[in-house]
């Protein structure tokens, strides 16, 4: 019975966390930066190599910059060459929702977060294994929270 009831605990706690969130285009506005805000809200791309994540090596969780969405793992973020944070997996598939993308020349899919409709970035079938993918993210529609935190040198 106890196991049922942590189980239990445990979906409806998932759920609520999952619950969809609606916000006015004023509300977004007020929260985020303005590249945050062109980018996730109106599907924008930040620059290659501008981003503050790219490098970012430290072992946490990549968050939706918007509603704080757990999404990635730092143990699945490898270097793709392409300027962008890139995974090759998903913390959960739930968490993501993927659309197919025909804004420019190729069919591209677009990956949204699945609680706030964020635009995140696009998947592509070109990533190492073991899932072959891809996941091609804007730093801009993250934020990282490390597992450990930063433990500053007394001696500088």
């Amino acid at each position: 019975m106890y196991e049922y009831r942590a189980n239990l605990f445990a979906w409806v706690l998932y759920n609520i966390s999952m619950e969809k969130m609606r916000k006015s285009d004023a509300e977004w506005r007020a929260q985020l930066t303005e590249a945050e805000y062109g980018v996730t809200r109106h599907k924008g791309t930040e620059p290659p190599h501008s981003g503050a994540l790219l490098n970012e090596k430290r072992e946490g969780t990549f968050l939706c910059v918007c509603c704080g969405n757990p999404l990635f793992s730092s143990e699945t973020k490898y270097e793709s060459g392409t300027g962008w944070p890139s995974f090759y997996d998903v913390i959960d598939s739930d968490r993501v929702r993927l659309e197919s993308d025909h804004k420019l020349i190729m069919p591209r899919t677009e990956v949204l977060c699945a609680k706030c409709d964020a635009h995140l970035g696009h998947v592509f079938s070109d990533g190492p294994r073991p899932t072959g993918q891809r996941y091609c993210m804007n730093s801009v529609a993250l934020k990282f929270k490390p597992t450990k935190p930063r433990v500053e040198d007394p001696l500088l």
